[in-house]
């Protein structure tokens, strides 16, 4: 028997590939099928099972096109109704793969339909749960996602995930290994351990939900301090429960070079948005106007997702040279597949063609403490625990996450500073201000962890509240 977690840092996601003798199961599987294809040829073994703990917000799923290409059929738990063919299971239902079985444990509470795969080992030791979203390393799933669909509470749909884990997790032994769908910095979550696996005897001990008395305090220990989901999470469960074009379509579409004076003409034509996905070091100092700049060495799907928004936006791309296939792929994940194609050569075959460029102010920390006084307007765009923790003295806290709400409370003749924690936040902020003619700023580099180091007057405790 074989486990492989195939972890995406970028999604903080973790995918599962199970081989027993001549056969194979993979669980929850990212877009792109390619690396589970390689696997299976280089084992030789066959796909017998792709197994779907939910149907997923945070990213598209690659569980149509790896069945329509290994014929292997798609599980889902109790209660899923997915628009295509696929196995629904009942509670407690067994899967074989080679020597080894998969027992169905349905753990609504994230989702109706949310399961943990229990896996079966060859002399019959239950060994390791893939848990998916209903238990994660130090924390759970939040039960805020499927209120609408489910018709219920929030509240309802946490005391279900109270009986699921206390019910159908909590009585399993403690050397079983813990495999979750994903790890820290994922949104699915609020508290989660950095490691991507542990012993359920482990998270007994640590998990702050797991330790709680009572369904009430659970329910509201897991409720407090959810900040609001992303606004395209509801768009890839429908992409993952009706559906998609396969990604090599998506991919084909989207590597499609451009020359300055056509890629001009497609933005003018299609209404296309223009996504620079270069550094935020590179991008301030020119870029095409009214392009956002959302760096590809980031947290660069969930931030697309979180800022764009509609999946169904067209997109127009400024790559690092090389790099169009892999902003196509990561795109992909969380459903954006409406790339029309990319600058052909990069800004540089921009700027060469004499084409109006635009700029944003960027300047250090040390810069900045020069400028500083008690009249200084600093907007900080980390989210509210970073701001928490410390923050310069009276700056105002304006999450990213949040821009559609705050940006149009802005004073454009009033200079204003603003700064994340190392300048990739704060450089996706100033693009999109910058395209909504909000100029009178300047974005400051290295964000908060330059700024500690000058003299600029920092506060540990949460200021008053205040308006802009």
């Amino acid at each position: 028997m074989k486990i492989e977690q195939i972890y995406t840092g970028c999604l903080a996601q973790g995918a599962y590939y199970i081989v027993s003798e001549n056969e194979a199961a993979i669980i929850d599987p990212l877009r792109e099928t390619k690396p589970y294809l390689e696997r299976l040829e280089k084992d030789g073994v066959k796909l017998k099972y792709i197994f779907e703990t939910h149907f997923h917000a945070d990213f598209v799923s690659g569980h149509l096109d790896l069945s329509k290409k290994t014929g292997a059929p798609i599980v889902y738990g109790p209660t899923a109704e997915p628009d295509f063919d696929a196995i629904i299971a009942e509670d407690n239902q067994i899967f074989t793969i080679g020597k080894i079985k998969i027992k169905v444990l349905h753990t609504p509470g994230h989702t109706l339909e949310s399961s943990t795969f229990l896996l079966i080992d060859e002399s019959g030791k239950e060994t390791a749960i893939f848990s998916g979203d209903t238990l994660f390393l130090g924390d759970v799933g939040r039960p805020d996602l499927a209120q609408k669909a489910a018709h219920m509470t929030q509240e309802e749909l946490a005391g279900l995930l109270y009986d699921s884990l206390k019910n159908k997790i909590v009585p399993l032994a403690d050397d079983i290994t813990v495999y979750p769908a994903h790890g820290a910095g994922s949104a699915c979550g609020k508290n989660m351990q950095k490691e991507t696996v542990d012993t359920l005897g482990n998270q007994k001990k640590t998990n702050y939900a797991l330790k709680q008395p009572n369904k009430e305090s659970f329910i509201k220990e897991v409720l407090d301090g959810l900040s609001a989901p992303p606004k395209y999470f509801g768009m890839n469960v429908a992409m993952n429960k009706g559906g998609y074009d396969d990604f090599e379509n998506v991919l084909e579409k989207g590597k499609n070079p451009l020359n300055a004076e056509d890629f001009e003409k497609t933005a003018e034509d299609s209404g296309a948005l223009i996504l620079d996905t270069r550094a935020a070091a590179d991008f301030h100092k020119g870029f095409i106007p009214n392009s956002i700049n959302i760096g590809l060495k980031g947290d660069f799907a969930p931030w697309v997702g979180a800022m764009i928004v509609d999946v169904q936006q067209p997109i127009l791309l400024v790559c690092e040279n090389g790099s169009e296939e892999e902003v196509i792929t990561r795109l992909s994940r969380v459903g954006f597949d409406h790339v029309l194609g990319y600058l052909e050569d990069g800004f540089e075959s921009w700027k060469n063609s004499g084409k109006e460029i635009d700029t944003i102010q960027r300047i250090s920390a040390d810069e900045f403490a020069e400028k500083f006084n008690e009249n200084s307007k600093v907007i900080d765009v980390r989210k509210e625990s970073e701001y928490e923790a410390e923050h310069v003295n009276e700056a105002f806290r304006r999450p990213l996450s949040e821009i559609n709400d705050w940006a149009g409370t802005l004073d454009n003749n009033e200079h204003f500073s603003i700064h994340c924690a190392g300048g990739y936040r704060s450089m996706i902020a100033a693009s999109i201000l910058n395209s909504r003619g909000i100029r009178n700023f300047t974005e400051i580099e290295g964000g908060f962890n330059k700024i500690k180091e000058t003299s600029v007057p920092k506060s540990n405790f949460v200021c008053q509240s205040k308006t802009l």
